[in-house]
């Protein structure tokens, strides 16, 4: 008997559409991902990328703050526990869209038959690939300034960012709010950014730039975190350490679409596609997207969860219209 509702993720917009499809009757089936080493290595394990941060400040309706692994598990609980939605806990590792019922098939070597599909498999930050990045990841090494940067640790610190191109113009811009001065660490002698952000940043005081140099190693210890980066000057070779408490790596993002292996309509940079920005349709009739593997805009877990909770309503209604009760 194929399955009413599949939801493929385990962040904010696969919750809240499971929260919400659960509450629909629509007894939803969530694969939430496998706990393995390249999950781990990918920050795909299940619960999301929230569930590697340590404070959330800007997720409504906690006026002090919430750890994100609570947050998400809280999230987890109301969709099994309050709207009855399974789980389990494997990877999808392939679809097969060109018949119906939708065919899935998991990391355990089992396959399950869908008439809709949420795809809520997120993005993955790419990060610089150092060993010693990896070690202070949550303790001073970040990928997202709106979601870390006004944490109590880089308030009137120093602080690295690493890219050249407009999302690291916009993590550095947003971060003048709170650090005492922003090391802006690009391979090249000018910026891929556009002219405005470009000009807008290097005029700011509190921006300093580190022209044609790379990373080569974050500093740091067990108790302090983060203390400082190692850089390499690609002119000279010669090293130098920034003191620096925190670095916000903003070199891109990686849409988690490999599984669906060119079946569904994805832009230039691997996002899947909305057919109606306003909705989350994509090119295949039953199938929907919410969350950071469609949105290269925001990437924030209020809007993640919102994109949640409109798919899971489009693909009621889907249903529907269908016959699928």
């Amino acid at each position: 008997m194929p399955e009413k509702l599949v939801i493929i993720g385990s962040g904010p917009a696969a919750w809240t559409a499971a929260i919400y499809a659960g509450r629909a009757s629509l007894n939803p089936l969530v694969y939430e991902g496998a706990i393995s080493e390249d999950n781990r290595l990918r920050g795909t394990l299940p619960l999301g990328q929230l569930n590697l941060t340590t404070e959330v400040e800007n997720f409504p309706g906690f006026p002090h703050g919430v750890h994100g692994p609570e947050l998400m598990m809280n999230m987890k609980t109301q969709a099994t526990e309050l709207a009855g939605a399974r789980v389990v806990t494997e990877d999808i590792l392939g679809v097969d869209l060109s018949s119906r019922p939708f065919v899935l098939r998991d990391s355990a070597g089992s396959s399950v038959e869908t008439h809709a599909l949420v795809i809520a498999t997120g993005a993955s930050a790419n990060y610089l690939g150092l060993e010693s990045e990896s070690r202070f990841k949550n303790n001073g090494v970040s990928a997202c300034a709106v979601c870390d940067g006004a944490l109590p640790r880089f308030r009137n610190k120093p602080l690295v960012v690493v890219g050249g191109g407009d999302s690291a113009a916009e993590e550095a811009t947003y971060l003048t709010k709170f650090a005492s001065v922003i090391y802006l660490v690009h391979r090249r002698d000018k910026l891929r950014a556009s002219s405005v952000m470009a000009q807008r940043i290097l005029s700011n005081p509190k921006i300093q730039p580190v022209w044609n140099s790379v990373p080569e190693e974050v500093l740091g210890n067990n108790t302090r975190g983060m203390t400082g980066l190692r850089v390499k000057s690609l002119l000279t070779q010669e090293s130098r350490i920034i003191d620096a408490v925190g670095i916000f790596v903003a070199i891109g993002h990686t849409p988690n679409t490999r599984l669906l292996n060119g079946q569904v309509e994805c832009d230039a940079k691997g996002y899947i596609v909305l057919m109606d920005r306003f909705r989350t349709f994509t090119s295949v009739e039953g199938v929907f997207a919410a969350g950071d593997v469609a949105d290269a805009t925001y990437r924030q877990a209020i809007t993640a969860a919102g994109m949640g909770c409109k798919a899971a309503l489009d693909a009621e209604r889907w249903l529907a219209e269908k016959g699928f009760h």
